[in-house]
């Protein structure tokens, strides 16, 4: 039997979110004909889900659930695998009002004893009642589970054979009810649990679909984004639903292993909407550079955004100069600014517009914590580039403080705080967390930036800050400059702060590196030392480590505090350079 994409023309009005709970959503996109599409790793379709059999599926599974006597408000942990059974599990807890739990999926097969234990720590945090696997990850999950009693732990397919009772009946959840737990990743410590409500979520629904990317009838979305990850999950589970818009899925492992999977799934269905953090576009044009073939159709894609980190803009240039040749045009360019705590979207950039760019003074950002406009052509100083993230969204509203919690001035560099209805609830279980994060209805993000005519311009993370000598260093400049050397590849350098020698904080740049030969090697750190000297004007300790080593995120994005946990860890270095002799100074492991 062949499989048939879900078209992207719909045949009922579109609804932008304008729900009072995530299982409306639903209810109404299943009146239509669109729904969501799971493709393989040669591009091929697997499943077609209309949003109708997503339903009734869902409700199906839910009475089954509640007939097994689960309660409104306990948790059910999901193994986020990107597959149907994730949506039919999710919808169900809506079904059921029963609150869902994405975690990861094993990423590394080598990483079993670390899977298990981190998913036990989330199990036990959620204080989970259930959990929904695939079949492939079972023994895992299992051994997880050990000596917690669980009501339910197994593959949602075993519930096939269950009997429904239709006159079950289903839950009406409230506006205040939880909606999901969104566990947050790229923390030292245990990753805490996002608590998002239903009013919450719907309320950064409809204003990514009307205000941010302002969906209409001829639009489809594509990704390849982690359902576990926020930007997966709301950006392009939830609103595609919540829009009535058609989706196609690729697993984020069969992109990482062939990122031009996405383009031709893209230029086959004329997909106009994906969503990626920089190092998803970093990677497609790093594999498509020496391609000949780039026999693409992308003259249909309307949005590219681009979140989830800091937006550097090089790549985004290259990336746009060679596949601008299959139709790509730079003003699909969306970035945006976001968060798990904030449901998803904080901000948006001007649509149909190239991206823009604040060209600051580089030593008034360092010394003073000021973005002082420069020109981009004076050459006789050093210079930041940021990337305009957009106004805050309606009805939501941003604030810079500094260290103390005072409101700063435009151009100001400080904490980026965030204030409206898309903010969570608080952190699940964790009060001291949430009376640390959230405060008179502001939410501290963590991020460091600076407003211009209320735009919003993201420097880094305030934990990733490198202060030397009164002197605020951004990781990320350093880790440019590392790059621009032709043996280091875009992702492949971290930069952060660690204590030196003499207990003073030193930079530390780890950079993997496919160099063998050792004079090479030696020129290739004697390169970057003078590189980051010249530029930014301090010394930094270089470590080359191979590929594939540094330490990254459930999500994906590289991890400058695993990076420093590791680094400090370390009893013994192979290899430590010394910019101030440009000496190697060798100890025995």
């Amino acid at each position: 039997m062949t499989v048939s994409a879900t078209p992207t023309k719909n045949n009922i009005p579109l609804r932008p979110a304008d729900f009072s709970n995530l299982a409306e959503t639903l209810d109404y996109a299943a009146q239509g004909i669109t729904g969501s599409n799971f493709y393989g790793s040669r591009a091929q379709l697997l499943e077609s889900v209309p949003y109708s059999q997503l339903a009734q599926e869902a409700k199906d599974l839910a009475r089954k659930l509640i007939a097994m006597d689960f309660k409104h408000g306990e948790r059910v942990v999901i193994v986020a695998e990107t597959h149907p059974n994730f949506l039919r599990g999710f919808f169900a807890c809506q079904y059921a009002g029963l609150i869902p739990a994405p975690v990861p999926v094993p990423i590394q097969l080598g990483s079993r004893a670390g899977y298990v234990r981190k998913t036990r720590d989330l199990l036990i945090s959620a204080h989970a009642t259930a959990v929904f696997a695939p079949e492939s990850v079972l023994p895992l999950v299992n051994e997880a589970c050990k000596d917690i009693d669980m009501k339910f732990v197994g593959d949602i397919e075993s519930f096939v054979d269950h009997k429904v009772d239709p006159n079950i009946e289903l839950y009406d959840a409230k506006p205040e009810d939880t909606a999901y737990i969104q566990f947050t990743s790229g923390s030292t410590k245990f990753p805490r649990g996002v608590v998002i409500e239903q009013k919450a979520v719907l309320s950064n629904l409809a204003r990514i679909i009307s205000d941010g990317i302002k969906i209409n009838a001829n639009d489809r979305a594509i990704s390849w984004l982690p359902f576990y990850h926020d930007m997966g999950l709301v950006g392009l589970v939830l609103s595609p639903i919540a829009s009535q818009t058609s989706v196609d899925y690729l697993d984020t492992r069969d992109f990482a292993m062939r990122p031009r999977r996405w383009l031709e799934i893209m230029s086959m269905n004329k997909a106009t909407i994906t969503f990626s953090p920089p190092f998803g576009y970093e990677l497609v044009e790093r594999r498509l550079r020496e391609s000949k073939n780039l026999d693409y159709d992308l003259s249909h894609w309307r949005i590219a955004g681009i979140g989830a980190e800091t937006i550097r803009p090089e790549p985004l240039e290259r990336f746009s100069k060679l596949l601008g040749k299959c139709g790509f045009k730079n003003t699909a360019f969306l970035p945006c600014y976001g968060m798990a705590e904030c449901s998803l979207a904080i901000s948006f950039a001007s649509l149909d517009q190239p991206i823009s760019i604040e060209t600051v003074d580089g030593e008034q950002l360092a010394k003073n914590n000021i973005a002082a406009p420069i020109s981009a052509d004076k050459s006789d100083h050093r210079k930041a580039r940021f990337v305009d993230c957009g106004p805050s969204l309606p009805d939501h509203a941003i604030q810079i403080r500094d260290k103390d919690g005072n409101s700063l001035a435009e151009r100001q560099i400080g904490v980026i705080y965030v204030q409206g209805p898309s903010v969570m609830s608080h952190y699940f279980d964790n009060s001291e967390e949430t009376e640390n994060s959230l405060r008179d209805g502001w939410l501290n993000t963590g991020d460091i930036g600076f407003l211009v005519d209320e735009r919003i311009f993201i420097t880094g993370r305030e934990k990733d800050l490198i202060i030397i000598n009164g002197r605020n260093i951004w990781p990320q400049d350093i880790e440019h400059l590392a790059e621009q050397q032709p043996e280091i590849r875009t992702g492949d350098a971290l930069a952060f702060s660690a204590p030196g020698f003499n207990s003073e904080p030193t930079v530390v740049l780890v950079m993997q590196c496919r160099e063998r030969d050792e004079d090479n090697r030696a020129n290739i750190i004697k390169r970057v030392e003078t590189a980051v000297l010249d530029e930014i004007g301090v010394r930094c300790f270089i470590k080359l480590v191979p590929p594939h080593t540094l330490p990254r995120t459930s999500s994906g994005k590289l991890s400058r505090s695993a990076a420093r946990r590791d680094y400090m860890e370390q009893n013994s270095l192979t290899e430590v350079f010394i910019s101030d002799a440009s000496a190697k100074v060798k100890t025995a492991s």
